[in-house]
């Protein structure tokens, strides 16, 4: 066993790159134990290790120095919270509940519904003919993995080696497959690919205006939404050529907010643990936090009206597909396609295999829902519904007093469908879902 954690994964991994930037906070507070290494998952590793300890070979995965493996972002901050409770990136429960559940909602918001955009740019600017292009540069990241030891030459070709066999990438448009075909079950296709960059374009634009006058999501100091967010925005926005440059030149507070969220190559950008000086009377150095709102989350729970404009974003484009999501998996669960506690799909990408009926076309596991005014379809993620069952169980801690419920209420109802949210577990009932590993599994009665 290893005597620090070690952290399996890829520079430009779209989750990687939120629990990387988590684990390097925990360790630079001093609330991570031992530390951590950060491991390149070669395809080696990924199938003699990886999937042996796990069931997939996807990354990240975590493996702790006392033999515990854990696969998924969400699951590797959860875990390391329980075991490492100092420097924590959650608000209490009982004294900051808004601010608590305003972490989890952008850190939702963040995987499952800025992922469709982020991919888009990534692999619309990687297709045949694209100008600009950043195609060579995404072959040579990937090809640093599937080619890891080689020459320069020959990791790019292994990478577009991989593009081809995999992706289809020469045939994008005509015969999607791989993470095409991803895009297209998640509702991303010629019709809607634009409101889609219209989605994201309007996020960015209100973090643009919050990282204007808070250095993170709740404050002066990191928290879960800030390393959620940290999933598209630095592996697919501010690490990719095309869509990089166009975060630098348009959103250069967010792609600011990048480098002091990722703790690396940051000085300029005022990171967590770092400090400015000025000279004292004697000419002495005088430091004090480097960060916004004296390095801490904003007192008294508060949550300023830049953070409720991007809640906005979540009740009012993802919400409703979540509704609709909860209620085609009920419905699902109850049919006779199911057997309850059986498999369901797996997480976000493209449609699991053995279930491609279900998850593509008008098939049982797909809802129409709209984006900028675009009517369309898409499949149906149970991922996201456990995801939601963690917020149901925050919600629970954070509404035990009339005082903190009270607050929810207040922060939730300038939102569409809002409040909605306090009910989560009716919502959830009959659609619950229990995570193995990188499984997923209906709960044996549903209706219970």
């Amino acid at each position: 066993m290893p005597d620090a954690y070690r952290l399996y994964s890829w520079e430009h991994s779209y989750f990687s790159g939120k629990a990387r930037a988590y684990l390097r906070y925990k360790q630079r507070m001093g609330g991570l134990g031992p530390g951590f290494e950060d491991v390149l998952a070669t395809p080696e590793l990924a199938m003699g290790l990886l999937i042996p300890r796990s069931g997939s070979p996807a990354v990240p995965q975590l493996e702790a120095p006392d033999g515990t493996w854990v696969q998924d972002s969400s699951e590797i901050i959860d875990h390391c919270e329980r075991v490492h409770p100092e420097a924590s990136v959650l608000p209490d429960a009982d004294a900051a509940p808004c601010q608590r559940i305003a972490s989890y909602l952008v850190e939702l918001l963040a995987d499952e519904w800025v992922v469709v955009p982020a991919f888009w740019q990534r692999w619309y600017f990687s297709e045949d003919g694209r100008e600009p292009s950043h195609r060579a540069f995404n072959e040579q990241q990937w090809g640093a993995v599937m080619g890891a030891g080689l020459a320069g030459p020959a990791r790019r070709l292994a990478g577009a080696g991989l593009f081809e066999q995999m992706f289809g990438i020469s045939k994008a448009r005509t015969a999607p497959q791989g993470t095409y075909a991803g895009l297209v079950h998640l509702g991303c296709d010629d019709r809607t690919e634009h409101a889609w960059q219209a989605s994201q374009h309007r996020l960015l634009g209100l973090l643009e205006a919050h990282f204007g006058q808070h250095d993170y999501v709740l404050g002066g100091r990191p928290s879960l939404g800030d390393f959620g967010l940290m999933g598209p925005l630095y592996a697919h926005l501010y690490r990719d050529a095309v869509p990089g440059f166009a975060l630098r030149v348009f959103f250069p507070l967010v792609t600011e907010w990048v480098e002091r969220t990722n703790g690396e190559g940051c000085l300029n950008a005022r990171t967590y643990d770092q400090k400015l000086y000025s000279l004292g009377p004697e000419g002495g150095l005088v430091g004090r936090p480097a960060s916004s709102d004296g390095a801490a989350w904003l007192p008294d729970d508060a949550i300023p009206e830049t953070l409720q404009s991007i809640l906005g974003v979540f009740f009012e484009e993802f919400w409703p597909v979540l509704r609709t999501s909860l209620e085609t998996l009920t419905a699902f669960v109850a049919s006779d396609a199911h057997t309850p506690g059986g498999e369901l799909p797996g997480k976000t990408f493209t449609a699991t295999h053995g279930f491609e009926a279900h998850q593509t076309g008008e098939g049982a596991l797909t809802h129409a829902f709209e984006i900028g005014g675009v009517a369309a379809r898409r499949m149906v993620v149970p991922y996201q519904i456990w995801m939601l069952q963690r917020i149901a169980d925050e919600l629970r801690a954070c509404t035990a007093t009339p005082e903190g419920r009270a607050a929810l209420e207040a922060m939730l109802a300038p939102h569409p469908g809002g409040t909605e949210l306090l009910a989560l577990d009716d919502l959830l009932r009959g659609c619950r879902v229990r995570k193995e590993g990188a499984r997923l599994f209906s709960e044996a009665s549903p209706s219970g």
